[in-house]
């Protein structure tokens, strides 16, 4: 398909000077709107305002001025079939059209966005034209993103025209364009403005993810990967890559278990990863005493693990982590500038940078199924003074107390069915995804004992109720003093007189944390 003509209206100015250069030197006209014709026209670009090609000026302070019949019908026009129409009502054909939409997202991701501006940022007629192009690219070329410009140019230099293959791929891109556009902006009409209540579960569910980068390949070297971020995130689909290789599939998932467990202590505390569960977690009062007891609950699957933190990584801890062990990955709000010129030094440790972290935030997570998503609102549930019940006839004391609430926190990180043994605030064993509690309540210990760590007086969570007794009669025998637990099983009193039996202090939640 020759282009003889082309509308240029584009918010991302990227490229869009030598975009149009290129197509002037082509002796294709150029038809343009606002800042684009005025960025055009200071480059020496000869440029035809829409409003002089439709013979009606913009109104409504922009609102409407490219919704004109001489604009879509250009551009839906069909050749071979609609010229006599076109002719009849003075229609030109537009045969490629290059349309970025308003920057919505950038708009109200600022503090000070208020819904009346979210609302000019609109767009209206911009998708309109994608959507009316990228139907009839059959005959029209359509461009959302600058980076098709220069694959564009290269062929009409070459043949002076754009194959079907080439305007149907920018076909569909442009339909996934106007898509996210509008789910972002269903999402904010649905979340914010004080208009209507939060919908957190919508009766139509509407993703929009970009692409950040290819992935070599998925959980298998067979299966082909992709990460996408949600640019609401403030996660690992937001950190900075500072140096190492490429992210794996499995890095980003246990990375993003690692940080987001990091998150939730307010002191400095340091996590480590291993496929998909913490097997070590510890609180200090300094990042290099945290990373110490969060490595000594398990060395041995700590070895090629991912650890976050969540304070800045200075030297010190910098330099004890790369001695200690093999590193997949290292995530932190920041590093100091010396950890980093010690850090470049394994050139193929991924370096994660995230920003201060804050709280956790309420979102939605996706799981997919074969037909089917499942979506549901995120964990972020944490426990706070009052919110358990002491149930048995021991009281656990401060110190206590301050270790079933943290083996809580762990505990909601660790696949279910979960068990963690903690002490001063560091985990002392780990227990996961077991087909039952009590096999992961022996595995905890026995992890712990391979490590010469002392079971004897050291604290038990577990993400769900115990339903029979021996889960408790089997923490005993290692010598468990106290256990946090949702409560709620049938057999409630019957776990409870065990643990009384023991001398044990067990505290309910009325909550549970699985992790599937």
């Amino acid at each position: 398909m020759q282009v003889r003509r082309a509308l240029l209206s584009v918010s991302d100015k990227s490229g869009i000077v030598e975009f149009a250069q290129g197509l002037a030197a082509l002796g294709i006209e150029i038809i343009s709107t606002g800042g684009t014709a005025a960025a055009l026209t200071a480059a020496g670009i000869a440029v035809k305002d829409v409003a002089s090609h439709t013979g009606f000026p913009e109104i409504m302070g922009g609102r409407v001025k490219t919704l004109h019949p001489l604009i879509h019908g250009g551009l839906l026009g069909r050749r071979g079939i609609d010229e006599q129409v076109m002719a009849d009502h003075g229609i030109a054909a537009i045969d490629l059209l290059a349309v970025n939409l308003y920057p919505f997202a950038q708009t109200v991701a600022r503090a000070d966005c208020s819904v009346a501006e979210a609302i000019e940022n609109i767009d209206i007629g911009g998708p309109a034209m994608v959507r009316a192009a990228a139907k009839n690219h059959d005959a029209v070329t359509v461009l959302v993103d600058p980076t098709d410009y220069a694959a564009v140019l290269a062929a009409l230099r070459a043949s002076g025209e754009t194959d079907a293959s080439l305007r149907r791929r920018l076909a569909a891109k442009a339909y996934a364009h106007t898509a996210a556009y509008d789910t972002m902006v269903a999402a904010y009409l649905n979340t914010q403005g004080g208009a209507a209540p939060a919908v957190e579960l919508p009766e139509t569910l509407t993703l929009a993810f970009k692409r950040l980068l290819p992935l070599r390949y998925g959980e298998n070297p067979h299966q082909q990967a992709a990460f996408y971020r949600d640019p609401a995130g403030n996660g690992v689909g937001s950190a900075r890559l500072l140096q190492g290789k490429e992210l794996s599939y499995n890095n980003i998932a246990d990375a993003d278990t690692a940080i987001e467990c990091a998150r939730r202590f307010a002191a400095p505390a340091c996590v480590i990863v291993k496929h998909a569960n913490p097997c070590g977690v510890a609180v200090r009062n300094d990042l290099a005493a945290a990373y110490e007891a969060a490595y000594r609950t398990d060395p041995t699957s700590a070895f090629g693990g991912i650890i976050a933190c969540n304070r800045e990584i200075d030297e010190v801890t910098a330099r004890l982590m790369i001695e200690r062990q093999f590193i997949e990955v290292l995530a932190a709000p920041s590093f100091s500038t010396a950890a980093l010129t010690l850090l470049a030094g394994k050139p193929n440790l991924r370096v994660l940078a995230t920003g201060e972290l804050g709280p956790g935030i309420a979102r939605l997570e996706y799981r997919s199924v074969n037909g089917g998503l499942l979506a549901q609102t995120s964990d972020e549930l944490t426990l706070r003074p009052g919110d358990f019940k002491i149930v048995s006839q021991r009281v656990p004391g401060k110190e206590e107390l301050g270790d079933l609430e943290f083996a809580w926190q762990v505990c909601q990180f660790v696949k279910s069915n979960a068990i963690v043994f903690a002490r001063d605030r560091a985990t002392v064993g780990v227990g996961a995804g077991q087909m039952s509690r009590v096999y992961s309540t022996r595995i905890a210990a026995i992890k712990a004992t391979d490590e010469n760590i002392a079971v004897a007086g050291a604290v038990m969570a577990s993400d769900a109720f115990f339903p029979f007794r021996d889960g408790i009669d089997t923490a005993a025998g290692f010598g468990i003093r106290a256990v946090i637990q949702p409560g709620g099983s049938k057999r409630d009193d019957e776990v409870i007189a065990a643990a009384n039996e023991h001398g044990m202090a067990m505290l309910f939640t009325g909550v549970r944390h699985f992790r599937h």
